[in-house]
């Protein structure tokens, strides 16, 4: 293995600090057994039926509760004529809890705004103290941060999942906009105030928050916390075998992440373990590699087993819409086998290669639309990375493949993306750069783009 390509991983260090070692001993004591909110899809080795073995739980030292590894982000529900197919929903929850799952994340901005209502029928049919609910203070708009708006805006989570409190309540997506903007949401209107004093009256079970963008309020969050400003039962970061060493920086870099919340005894929930689902379509060379070794297991199960072997993560989120998928993920924790050293260091290396390929980090959350100019942001770089994937992106005309791939690629894209909503349109505003969770040049990315269409538009002799 060329440790140069793992970023100058050093092996026995790594693996101490992911805690391999002693990941069994603290599942056990447990009694136990790794997406915005935004998993999904495991591939095309998904296994039918239930799971035989039992699900994996991490215990929750400040609170007691048994947590499921898996956690069932309630971001993507499946939906019929344009509404939440309740049912389908309820079908779901049903068979979640039915194999162990009891963790349950949600958001007043989720679905149209429609997720916690939906939530909030399916869970309570079952007993209340079956499950536990997560959802978030989601003040991103302005008009939010008066503090009668949060507050009015918690309330109504109460009511809309029909609950009288909140086991995991979040400081939603901090980071965006830096300091000045989390004082403007939580702070100096007296926000994070109140919510601990819900705390206190027991209307909030945990109080943490989400984690996106600008690491300086990381620090500072956690700084907070070191001097007894606040006090944060757990923290929501990104975290996959990619971002562990991703190069941006430490807002990525889940490594850094996961080392301060270990440091502080703080647990961890995951989010984006399949870093929008692409790590679940890897490309056909590197996917052969992973199957070579474990041929029964999806795509999808190797990032899920990265995120659980570390013994700092509470719950790891997957918004499931499909049956297949939930099947899945709950294979993959009923038991976990966690990462032994060579597989931690093959998921490692792979990330090393997949960083060879240009693509846009994007998992489709729509926090940047809409776009006042009317462009498919997400539909644009969903694009384009599929393609990357397929490996219908070349670099040159001189490629074998080249009037193949432009063929690909161009038909593709005014198929998937109506012109007027296409890279072309996009005036440079930069109204979409502060409300991006992985903090990509949108406007750059989307030049980029438009710049290899208007070359592939202008070389005739491909069709």
């Amino acid at each position: 293995m060329n440790n140069d390509n793992i970023k100058k991983i050093e092996r026995r260090d790594f693996l101490k600090k992911l805690g391999v070692g002693g990941v069994l001993a603290g599942a056990a004591l447990a009694g136990c057994r790794r997406e915005v909110a935004m998993t999904i899809a495991a591939d095309d080795t998904v296994k039918d039926g239930a799971p035989d073995g039992e699900m994996t739980y991490r215990l929750n030292h400040n609170t007691g509760d048994r947590v499921s590894l898996l956690g069932y982000g309630m971001m993507r529900l499946p939906n019929s004529g344009g509404a939440i197919d309740q049912d389908a929903v309820n079908e779901l929850v049903d068979y979640a809890l039915e194999h162990g799952v009891n963790y349950f994340d949600t958001s007043p901005v989720y679905c149209q705004g429609k997720s916690e209502e939906s939530t909030g029928i399916a869970l309570s049919r079952h007993p209340r103290d079956s499950y536990y609910i997560a959802t978030k203070l989601s003040n991103f708009s302005p008009s939010t941060w008066p503090y009668a708006e949060s507050v009015k805006m918690f309330e109504n989570s109460l009511k809309e999942l029909r609950t009288d409190y909140v086991d995991y309540l979040l400081l939603h997506a901090v980071g965006g906009g830096g300091i000045p903007t989390l004082n403007d949401r939580f702070i100096n209107n007296g926000v994070l105030k109140y919510l601990q004093q819900q705390k206190e009256n027991g209307r909030i079970r945990n109080l943490g928050f989400s984690f996106h963008g600008d690491v300086e309020v990381f620090d500072h969050l956690l700084a907070m916390h070191d001097a007894g400003e606040a006090h944060w039962d757990f923290v929501q970061i990104q975290h996959n075998y990619v971002d562990w060493h991703n190069k941006e920086g430490n807002a990525k870099r889940s490594e850094y992440l996961y080392g301060e919340l270990e440091r502080r005894n703080i647990p961890a929930v995951v989010m984006e373990p399949l870093l929008g689902g692409r790590l679940s379509h890897l490309p056909d060379h590197l996917a052969n590699s992973l199957r070579e070794r474990r041929p029964q297991d999806s795509l999808a199960s190797w990032a899920f087993r990265f995120a659980g072997t570390q013994p700092g993560i509470l719950t790891v989120l997957s918004g499931m819409t499909y049956m297949e998928h939930l099947q899945d993920n709950v294979r993959t924790y009923s038991p976990l086998e966690p990462c032994t050293d060579d597989e931690t260091e093959q998921l490692l290396h792979t990330a090393a290669l997949l960083d060879r390929y240009p693509l846009v980090p994007c998992t489709e959350c729509q926090y940047c639309m809409p776009c006042p100019y009317g462009l498919n942001i997400p539909g644009i770089f969903k694009h384009y990375n599929k393609c990357v994937n397929e490996g219908n992106v070349a670099e040159s005309a001189n490629d074998p493949n080249y009037a193949e791939a432009r063929r690909a690629f161009l038909i593709g894209y005014d198929r998937s993306v109506p012109k007027l909503r296409q890279a072309s349109h996009c005036t440079g505003c930069g109204e979409c750069l502060p409300h991006c969770p992985q903090s990509i040049k949108i406007p750059k990315r989307l030049h980029d783009i438009d710049s290899y269409v208007e070359t592939l538009r202008a070389f005739k002799n491909g069709f």
